[in-house]
């Protein structure tokens, strides 16, 4: 057995990490368990799901498991309680900085409306930050699947909360509803009042939705991207313009997005210049977190811990951290590549 650094200990950013998502397996059962939810066998036998995305029956299973698991979260105490356990199980991982992904909208009619929902999410993520030492923010994603005046209200409401610890503004759900260039407006006030652009694309459609990200929303940064692969054009114009994917492997095989591990195109889109930053998308259903997407990346692509040390670069500069943090974190690559493996 060749001698290897461990992945665990190497710095990085983690920029693709869902709320709810982030949840640990044993977390969700206490929390139904708390609250009285009956939960479907797919989230209770200690497995991830089955999960096939590829067509509308499968993206809607994907969607009821999830919001099932939403469900369990109830009151403050579970909120604040969910993004400390993200928070550790991220510095368990080798993650320095964390930047969660969260629709406060789903989260408003269980406690209390929409801005008392936003406020206990960012005081739960200002108190794990501070408890844990893990640099962590927020970054607010607008439905693609509900009307696009309310992605305008919940961009101006980010925009309002941004000295509050939320730095970006991004686009979930089903990529294959709602055009890109209907949240123009929204992602127009996100990026006005200082925001990142970050919404979804080019995981479950083709090159296409992620052009329009690019085209229609000022992407900064892309949530997965991988699809860009098929277009070489494409590839070129994500490299040229420092546009970070967020790539999660793990997330793109459970939901059949490619066969198999090894059919990611992480090698197509490092070879061609696209930063990227690994990520875990959604732990609580793909089974999997952030330090095993690098680790996907050495066996299944061959990386070596040179190129592994990139990719965490990569994850730095792509963060709305500041200044001192990524140097900090770029330092702390740099070590952990100079120190002997093994």
């Amino acid at each position: 057995m060749e001698h290897v650094r461990d992945l665990s200990l190497l710095p990085k950013a983690h920029l693709h990490l869902h709320f709810t998502g982030s949840m640990r397996p044993a977390t969700l059962l206490e929390l139904a368990d708390k609250h009285g939810v009956h939960l479907p066998e797919a989230l209770t036998g200690g497995r991830p799901p089955q999960l096939r995305a590829t067509d509308e029956r499968g993206w809607f299973r994907f969607q009821r498991l999830y919001d099932m698991a939403r469900s369990c979260l109830r009151d403050p105490e579970d909120i604040r309680r969910l993004v400390r356990e993200a928070a550790e199980e991220d510095i368990r991982d080798g993650s320095g900085w964390l930047e969660i992904q969260v629709d406060p909208t789903s989260y408003a009619p269980r406690l209390g409306g929409l801005i008392p929902a936003l406020e206990i999410i960012l005081d739960a993520v200002d108190s794990a930050s501070r408890e844990t030492g893990l640099g962590m923010r927020v970054l607010v994603a607008a439905n693609r699947m509900k009307h696009p005046l309310d992605a305008r209200t919940l961009a101006r409401l980010a925009v309002r909360y941004a000295d509050r610890g939320i730095v970006g503004f991004g686009l979930s759900n089903d990529e294959r509803r709602g055009m890109a260039r209907d949240f123009d407006r929204a992602f127009a006030i996100a990026r006005e009042g200082g925001l990142l652009a970050a919404p979804h694309g080019g995981e479950l459609t083709g090159p296409a939705s992620v052009r329009d990200c690019l085209d229609d929303l000022h992407a900064a940064r892309v949530g997965h991207g991988v699809r860009a692969a098929e277009d070489p054009r494409l590839l070129r114009k994500l490299a040229e313009r420092g546009v970070t994917c967020e790539v999660c492997p793990a997330s793109n095989v459970a939901l059949g997005v490619y066969e198999r591990p090894e059919d990611v195109p992480l090698r197509t889109l490092y070879d061609a210049g696209v930063p990227m930053a690994l990520g875990a998308d959604d732990p609580l259903l793909f089974g999997s977190r952030l330090a095993a997407q690098y680790e996907l990346a050495r066996r299944h692509h061959g990386f070596t811990d040179e190129e592994l040390a990139e990719l965490a670069r990569q994850s730095v500069r792509g963060s709305a951290a500041p200044e001192d943090v990524k140097e900090k974190l770029l330092g702390g690559v740099d070590d952990w590549l100079a120190a002997p493996p093994g």
